[in-house]
């Protein structure tokens, strides 16, 4: 997947890069038509608070979709492992419904294409 990140108003590191760069190519085991994303690093800088914030924004594209997640944590590892989780959720979530809709809905006693009539359908839940 072709990521282009961003770090807004300082220099990422680049093991922070390639850090999120491999946690967010794994989504491809979930989803393999996701086509690209972007990543927005941000410094979160409160007054009363002596440490910053880092907030992490990940939009990822897909066809028919696009997928957004902001996270913060006290490190941008912790952020990233975050919207990761969130992330997969939404790409499977994104996937069943893509699933869903393409299978042929099957109604009660109704003749379907080839001569086969399906009499009932048993559904988990």
């Amino acid at each position: 997947m072709r990521l282009q990140m961003q770090a807004i108003h300082f220099d990422a590191d680049p093991k922070l890069l390639s850090f999120i760069q491999q946690k967010l190519d794994k989504l491809d085991t979930f989803y393999d038509r996701i086509t690209s994303g972007e990543v927005f690093l941000k410094l979160d800088k409160s007054d009363n608070a002596k440490t910053q914030t880092k907030l992490l924004e990940v939009k990822l594209y897909v066809p028919g979709g696009t997928m957004f997640v902001r996270e913060q944590g006290t490190t941008f590892e912790e952020a990233t492992d975050l919207a990761i989780d969130t992330l997969k959720m939404q790409v499977k979530k994104f996937k069943d419904k893509r699933n869903n809709a393409r299978a042929p809905k099957v109604i009660e006693g109704v003749a379907l294409e080839d001569g086969v009539t399906v009499i009932a359908e048993e559904t988990e839940e």
